[in-house]
């Protein structure tokens, strides 16, 4: 029989080919072909006056140079807001090249073509433009006072409000018997992947047909912006993704600026063309998140269990919103995790600011959720002094609850909230065991006794995962047995090629390593939506799944028709249809190949094999009505609603009592993303997603000064973690709950590392130093200034009671 895949820690097929140096990215790509540079605003705000090229056309090498006025048709317009929502009532987007006004340091706003990157970025010195410079709005206290406004036509620089509320949460806080006013912070950070953005283009003047490679999560959205831009058919553009050196949400865009740009210069000069980002372009031009400030009203009982809970926030979301409301919306609807209060407001204010775009990165709006939810938690459990895990299981989601739905509470696609599995309890009961928590406090006594300051944290959170509308997927099985799956959604190193390979060997009973997974490619998958929101198992998975089914049953169909047996007497293994009971009966799928096509000419040892099998009735045409030719079979998955993951970070940290310096001690993570189709790709999405996490709670932060420039625009000044400060030999446990809502019970995993890390750290920091942390991420520097502000308060609290006691 053959192996079952599903559930085993294969190792990643792709790995051998990427750490070799063998990977194929967009500057692989197309040599010879003329390269770009973008001239960029040195201003946050700003209109420009007037724009002076002439003297880049006499710098030798150089082919063209664009500005707003060599745009043609379409590209003159503004680039899509992707995803609109009523809610949305001021939304702007930034045009391919700048027009009248430039409202981030990093936009673009003249784009040149020449032989190599260092002539176009050397004659971009010639370009000379004037300004008339405008006061800028940076952070969110200065976009919410809007004395100066980022789009004039922008009433108080807000994008849009929007409230959703169940219950009558104002009226549970104000007879609650305990209650709290809580005010936290995130700043913004970015996801910085290895690769930069880059795009080839290359036109073909015979075929009129444009072919584009681009480090993207989304293929087909590319291809549709393009065509649409470009004036050209959809089907007259491919769009092929190649290596993708990592993504996590900036590369979602479709299209950013250069995408468009690369291929319009292409079809002018009839060259292939090329732009391959720089890193501090990266910086100053590519997607932020995270920025959020969030005010907190809780109501609660004896116990710790919420009885109202009323939230308003801020959201960051820089100076356009090309990607609409998506994170301010995931912030307000899961920030609620794993717990059920019964009243429920939410308002959230998305705020222009002169400062680079906001797009999902990952964890989308879930860690600035979570980081409300959770140190809410916390401050309920100080207030009561009851073990923190206590009053979460007061709370918590039970088992049997299942659908639950979050009142009335709508997704970020109009749906209905509504978790589809979970074992909460028993997350807890894991984790709680993994870091052992109940042990912790005979921990701390050593410590202390040694000198040492050390804390314990715990976070949860729900995950909405694998969200529509839909994905596809192709199966074909190859005369020689080989097997080629195609799908839509893109790769940036998640291990795709792998796990669609497991579910495709158990789906059709065939060899692991006659398997080969193609992503990101729309010759081969014209309809597809991207890699985002952790949809990849979930869309894609569930789709290839379905495909493979089906071209299983047609291999079925076939072989009973050539052993003359029943459908239901027959069985695939290791890629042999057999009679049941029978051995010596039995069929090869690649000789099935090629009795389903007619042709059937002997090329290969397949076509003389299927000699043997060559009958049929002659009244019978050779092709059955409502069939095709070929073996293979192709399928679509569209959910009626999304699927929700969970998990459980805890941390012990040991924080300096000099320095101030925080050191990891132990990390753990208990998570549950449905059935598992690999277990050793799952943790190592996990423990990437930690890594990025402690990044973004203790180091990464983008600082602007109050005229709009990125003060740490390099990886000098921008602080990421190395290996030495990522947790060693982070401790995994996971919980399967399987999802109703696909054929194969699966949920999302990939991030599940990054969302509670800001509140897990927030919680650990807080227990070591015994006063509240209430903005992430948090310096040592940062935290020694709080350990003076406490010890001053302290001590005035101090002198008070002496004198009031005298």
């Amino acid at each position: 029989m053959t192996t079952k895949m599903m559930g085993e820690r294969v190792p990643r097929v792709e790995d051998d080919r990427l750490v070799t140096g063998k990977g194929r990215y967009s500057d692989d790509l197309v040599p010879g072909a003329l390269e770009t540079a973008v001239l960029r605003s040195p201003h946050a705000h700003a209109r420009i006056v007037s724009i002076d090229v002439e003297a880049v056309l006499d710098v030798h090498g150089v082919h063209a140079v664009y500005t707003y006025e060599d745009l043609p048709g379409p590209m003159a317009d503004p680039l899509p807001l992707l995803i609109p929502h009523p809610a949305l009532t001021h939304g702007r987007t930034q045009y391919a090249l700048a027009k009248d006004e430039v409202n981030y340091v990093g936009e673009a706003i003249a784009f040149v073509v020449a032989d190599n990157r260092y002539i176009a970025e050397d004659a971009l010195e010639h370009i000379e433009v004037e300004y008339d410079f405008l006061p800028p709005v940076v952070g969110i206290p200065a976009a919410r006072a809007a004395q100066e406004l980022v789009h004039e036509d922008v009433p108080g620089n807000r994008a849009a409000t929007m409230h959703q509320s169940f219950g009558d949460a104002d009226a549970a806080i104000r007879d609650a018997t305990h209650t709290l006013s809580l005010d936290f912070t995130i700043e913004r950070s970015a996801s910085m992947p290895l690769e930069g953005r880059g795009t080839v283009a290359r036109w073909d003047e015979d075929l009129k047909r444009l072919s584009v490679w681009t480090s993207t999560q989304t293929s087909t959205g590319v291809r549709a912006a393009v065509a649409s831009k470009l004036g050209l058919d959809l089907g007259q553009v491919d769009v092929i993704t190649p290596d993708v050196g990592g993504g996590f949400g900036v590369k979602i865009m479709h299209p950013w600026p250069e995408e468009l740009l690369v291929p319009l210069a292409a079809r002018s000069l009839k060259r292939p063309v090329k732009f391959t980002e720089d890193r501090r372009e990266h910086f100053i031009s590519a997607a932020h998140e995270r920025g959020q400030e969030q005010h907190v009203d809780v109501g609660f009982d004896d116990d710790g269990r919420i009885t109202g809970l009323s939230v308003h926030f801020w959201h960051d979301n820089g100076a356009y919103t090309p990607y609409g409301l998506i994170v301010p919306i995931i912030t307000s609807t899961q920030l609620l995790g794993p717990y059920k209060p019964p009243n429920y407001s939410v308002t959230f204010e998305s705020l222009y600011t002169n400062t680079v775009i906001v797009t999902p990165y990952r964890g989308a709006g879930r860690p600035q959720g979570v980081y409300a939810m959770e140190r809410t938690m916390d401050a309920i459990a100080a207030h009561l002094g009851k073990d923190r895990v206590q009053v979460r299981e007061a709370n918590f989601i039970q088992p049997e609850d299942f659908p639950y739905a979050q009142g009335d509470l709508l997704f970020q696609d109009g749906r209905p909230l509504i978790y589809d599995s979970g074992n909460y309890p028993e997350l807890m009961d894991k984790a709680k065991a993994l870091i052992d928590w109940s042990d912790f406090e005979a921990y701390r006594e050593e410590a202390r006794a040694a000198g040492r300051k050390v804390g314990i944290g715990i976070a949860c959170y729900v995950e909405g995962t694998g969200v529509g509308p839909y994905e596809g997927g192709h199966v074909h099985i190859e005369t020689s047995g080989k097997v080629k799956v195609s799908t839509g959604l893109t790769s940036q190193g998640q291990g795709h090629e792998t796990a669609f390979a497991q579910i495709v060997a158990d789906e059709l009973g065939v060899p692991f390593a006659d398997i080969e997974v193609v992503t990101g490619d729309t010759r081969r998958s014209p309809y597809s939506v991207g890699t985002f929101a952790s949809r990849a198992a979930v869309m894609s998975g569930s789709a290839i799944a379905l495909a493979a089914r089906n071209a299983r049953q047609k291999a079925l169909r076939i072989a009973a028709q050539a052993l003359e047996a029943d459908v239901d007497d027959l069985e695939i293994s290791e890629g042999i249809v057999r009679v049941k009971g029978v051995p010596q009966s039995e069929i090869a799928l690649g000789t099935l190949a090629v009795l389903s096509n007619p042709l059937r000419y002997a090329f290969d040892e397949a076509s003389r094999a299927a000699t043997q099998f060559i009958v049929g009735d002659p009244l019978q045409p050779p092709v059955g009505e409502d069939d095709e030719p070929g073996l293979e079979g192709k399928d679509y998955y569209s959910p009626m609603r999304c699927t929700f993951a969970s998990g459980i970070h805890a941390v012990i940290v040991e924080t300096d009592p000099e320095t101030a310096e925080i050191t990891i001690l132990r990390y753990a993570v208990v998570h549950d993303c449905g059935t598992l189709i690999n277990p050793k790709i799952v943790e190592g999405q996990i423990h990437g997603g930690v890594a990025q996490g402690v990044g973004g709670a203790l180091y990464e932060k983008m600082a602007y000064d109050e005229h709009g420039q990125l003060q740490n625009a390099s990886f000098m000044d921008f602080l990421m973690p190395y290996v030495t400060e990522v947790p060693d030999g982070i401790e995994v446990d996971h919980l399967e709950t399987p999802s109703p809502l696909n054929p194969l019970g699966l949920k999302g995993a990939g991030e599940a590392g990054v969302i509670p890390t800001s509140a897990v750290f927030a919680s650990a920091i807080e227990d070591a130093e015994g006063f509240p942390i209430t903005a992430m991420p948090i310096s040592p520097s940062e935290l020694h200034a709080l350990r003076l502000t406490h010890e001053h308060d302290r001590a005035r609290d101090q002198d008070t009671i002496e004198r009031s006691n005298s």
